[in-house]
């Protein structure tokens, strides 16, 4: 899989570097910002919101607990429809189908739209290495394959990137010798890949939604490159997650409304694509040669889980435009092509408690994310539940287990708990900044520190509430009878 980068480094390591990435740190906040607010207006115009996020959840749920029947079905339809359609129960079998169909149609270049599929498979990298030329033809693809970077965002990829650089290196790379200004970057690019449009020979895309009762797969976009590369290529490869699959048409309707509303803050996209099968012969575009690849990779090992809820995922970013962790760390903090609260829940599916370090606790469990997500899924409990996992299976380290375990021993005693709020208000009083909060001095004190180099943390006050009000009661006259608690 290729899910994780920048592997060998913990979550600690690559946070740190991010909260040092002050322009990258700005952009999301901004994007965070509009995304959010479009996204409100939106959703407030319509008065059945809440009605369409639970008729979603309702047709996704059917559909995962149903997945043989409509995968099946889909398949049926498209093979009907003159698509070639084969199946991948891991990412290197999907890979070996990918390289088959290169070796069938003789090729050896092909241009790409913006999947998350593709990126999921490391398929560009093993094409590559093949001797393939891979391009990616999304303005932000283009600007991480020239970069050769990872995505920070699902739906704005190249969000961390500020222009200055976006053009130095485009002069650097590919001969750019225009300005900074986004139009002229994106001129150049038009002009860039006009070229490698006309010239490949198989054209590589995702696909947004996957209609069982019409072998469609669908296609949603702002950028025109999208139906480029599903036109003018002559062999074409649809890379479809068994996780995309909506029954009919006018599921599809709904999950589209939801998803564009959810991403962008849009009623519509600029581009919304349905292909079924190749093109006929009197039809003067489209690929002549249409080959689905349905992906499993993990997906149908999760449904059997308490972690089924996260396959309604449409990959909106929703959740993403409202964390406040994401907010901080950015999209690359958490080491996976998949960020954010979503990005937690499905990297430790796929990939495993072993390779995510504590990928998990990069969670404020606030719940914001599962009111922002049009499918209503629980993704703070599902973090939460991978935390206890974590836990159960011996994940946690001896010192953190040691320091838990003392203070829920602390916590469910009365006399140690008296004694540790006493000691520890003592204890704290030398290191307080102007007697109220221990500060960034105190990052030297182990865990501690952890929190204190990057935030105040108020020191316990010198007299307990349960003091002052046992006091005031005896200052009253109301103190209780020998033996009587304190009300």
């Amino acid at each position: 899989m290729a899910i994780l980068y920048n592997e060998g480094t913990t979550l600690a390591e690559r946070v740190d570097a991010c909260l040092d990435d002050e322009f990258a740190h700005e952009a999301v906040e901004r994007a965070q910002d509009v995304f959010y607010d479009k996204r409100n207006a939106v959703v407030d115009e319509l008065p059945n919101w809440e009605d369409m996020r639970h008729a979603a959840r309702a047709i996704r749920n059917r559909v995962n607990k149903n997945l043989d029947y409509y995968v099946a079905e889909f398949a049926r339809n498209a093979q009907a429809a003159g698509a070639h359609v084969h199946f991948a129960p891991t990412a290197e079998d999907a890979l070996c189908e990918i390289l088959d169909v290169f070796e069938e149609a003789h090729a050896s270049t092909c241009v790409k739209s913006k999947s998350m599929m593709s990126e999921e498979i490391g398929m560009n990298e093993v094409l590559e290495e093949a001797g393939m030329e891979v391009v990616e033809t999304d303005c932000a693809e283009a600007i991480l394959q020239t970069a050769k970077d990872h995505p920070s965002h699902i739906v704005v990829p190249a969000l961390h990137l500020d222009r200055e650089a976006i053009a130095r290196m485009f002069h650097d790379e590919l001969g750019y010798a225009g300005s900074s200004v986004p139009e002229d970057i994106t001129r150049f690019l038009r002009v860039h890949l006009r070229e490698k449009f006309l010239a490949a020979e198989v054209g590589v895309r995702g696909c947004n939604f996957a209609v069982a009762s019409t072998g469609s797969t669908t296609l949603v976009t702002n950028e025109g490159n999208g139906r480029m590369v599903d036109t003018l290529p002559a062999t074409q490869i649809v890379l479809v997650g068994i996780d995309r699959i909506v029954p009919d048409l006018e599921s599809l309707d709904l999950m589209t409304s939801l998803l564009v509303r959810s991403a962008v803050g849009s009623k519509l996209t600029a581009y919304f694509t349905v292909d079924c099968g190749p093109a006929a012969d009197d039809e003067g575009d489209g690929a002549r040669d249409v080959h689905i690849i349905m992906i499993d990779n993990g997906r149908s090992d999760i449904l059997g889980t308490e972690f089924a809820a996260i396959e309604r995922c449409i990959r909106c970013g929703a959740c993403l435009n409202i964390c406040p962790v994401y907010r901080h760390i950015t999209g690359h903090g958490y080491g996976s092509i998949y960020p954010g609260p979503m990005g937690i829940v499905m990297t430790c599916c796929l990939e495993g408690y072993d390779k995510v370090d504590k990928l998990p606790y990069a969670c404020s469990l606030c719940s914001a994310c599962t009111s922002n997500c049009p499918m209503d899924i629980p993704l703070h409990d599902l973090i939460r539940q991978h935390r206890v996992n974590m836990v159960a299976q011996g994940y946690a380290g001896p010192i953190e287990r040691r320091a838990f375990e003392t203070a829920g021993h602390v916590l469910s005693s009365r006399p140690l708990y008296d004694v540790a709020t006493k000691v520890a208000a003592r204890g704290m009083k030398p290191f307080a900044h102007n007697g109220q909060s221990l500060g960034p001095s105190t990052a030297w004190i182990p865990v501690l520190g952890a929190w204190t180099r990057n935030r105040d943390f108020n020191r316990l006050a010198d007299e307990r509430f349960r003091d002052w009000f046992k006091k005031h009661e005896k200052e009253q006259g109301n103190a209780p009878e020998k033996g009587e608690d304190a009300r």
